[in-house]
């Protein structure tokens, strides 16, 4: 019984069930303690720590001369990594194998949706991405990178990277459209690939390190506001406890591994790679490390903010019918809980209660 409910005259207080009067319900649904407060004091908190993230990432790589600095080393460094080099020498199709797959990705995304008739989930995940590419294109245009005395030739970028947002926007908006007991394979599996888009831009000299870290942390806030969103509506109930966890885990224990692993030896490396001269001659090797760094970082994070989500969503189902309320009375009271299909309401069926 909630602390603001009042006992009962005349004998025990009966304990409330969730769905007695829909007025308890509703009042229910904002008390402190309900799940959905929980769920959406746990969400937009992860949306505001993104944020200050990505404010933090910002000041950091991009207003800092020696951010700056890292993210260029980590742009050139490219061409003296053989493995990067290799890569894409040998495999010239992977930038339209990248696009491709963007498109193929945003097709899945509505498809699943639509076919499992889940259309206003679809429409909030497709809104979810609208929305993350919106700001970044806000952030590429009101937010310009500084331009260095000595930029080397290097392409102006854009913070944050358009691709890595469009390729884990569709990872994310898949944690809204697909079966509970299927999320974390779809996300985990998505997000890889996200991670896979990611490691392509910078290896290609698209973007730099730093605009592949703050478009995770973008996506990551505006899903995280999105589910804060669902669960003001009441829109969210406690999942199953037992289930998903199993099918998962061959794609989330890697991804844990990638974040875990990413994000150690990117910070191990970035004490050595901090320290690259402002003129040249650079050192190649100093530059080649600068580089692998710059690919860790960005694949720790992306894969991090991953993890952070399917915590935020941890036993909890955003596509479930809400939970259905009877009626409630003295009559249903005294002939005690109603059986399903059993007639509800103040009368019955034998009829006593009509006028002869």
């Amino acid at each position: 019984m909630a602390p603001y409910d009042r006992p009962r005259a005349g004998g025990s207080p009966r304990p409330l069930e969730t769905g007695d009067t829909w007025w308890y319900a509703a009042v229910a649904g904002e008390a402190a303690g309900s799940f959905s407060t929980r769920v959406r004091t746990r969400t937009r908190r992860g949306c505001l720590a993104a944020v200050l993230l990505l404010t933090v990432v910002y000041a950091g790589l991009v207003l800092t001369a020696t951010g700056r600095r890292w993210g260029d080393g980590a742009m050139t460094g490219r061409r003296a990594d053989a493995a990067a080099v290799t890569v894409l020498r040998e495999h010239p199709s992977l930038a339209g194998l990248t696009t491709l797959s963007l498109v193929l990705g945003c097709v899945l995304l509505l498809a699943t949706g639509l076919i499992r008739k889940r259309y206003a989930l679809t429409g909030l995940a497709a809104g979810g991405v609208v929305t993350a590419l919106a700001l970044t294109g806000l952030l590429q245009r009101y937010a310009p990178r500084p331009r260095l005395a000595d930029a080397g030739g290097l392409l102006s970028t854009g913070f944050p990277s358009a691709q890595t947002t469009l390729a884990l926007g569709v990872a994310f908006g898949l944690a809204l459209v697909v079966p509970y007991r299927l999320r974390s394979v779809a996300v985990g599996a998505a997000t890889l690939w996200a991670v896979g888009v990611g490691a392509h831009t910078i290896a290609a000299g698209q973007h730099r390190p730093g605009d592949v870290i703050a478009s995770g942390l973008v996506v990551l806030a505006v899903f995280c506001g999105l589910l804060a969103l669902l669960a003001r509506k009441g829109q969210v109930r406690p999942g199953a406890r037992r289930g998903p966890a199993l099918p998962g885990l061959p794609v989330t224990v890697p991804l844990a591994l990638l974040a875990a692993g990413g994000l150690g030896v990117g910070l191990w490396l970035l004490g050595d790679t901090l320290a690259l001269p402002s003129v040249a001659p650079y050192d190649p090797a100093d530059l080649r490390l600068a580089h692998r760094c710059g690919q860790a970082l960005a694949a720790g994070v992306v894969a991090a903010a991953a993890l952070v989500l399917l915590g935020l969503l941890r036993r909890v189902d955003v596509e479930g019918a809400p939970t259905p309320y009877r009626l409630g009375g003295p009559f249903v009271e005294a002939a005690g809980v109603p059986r399903d299909g059993e007639l509800v309401g103040p009368f019955t069926e034998d009829r006593d209660h009509e006028i002869s």
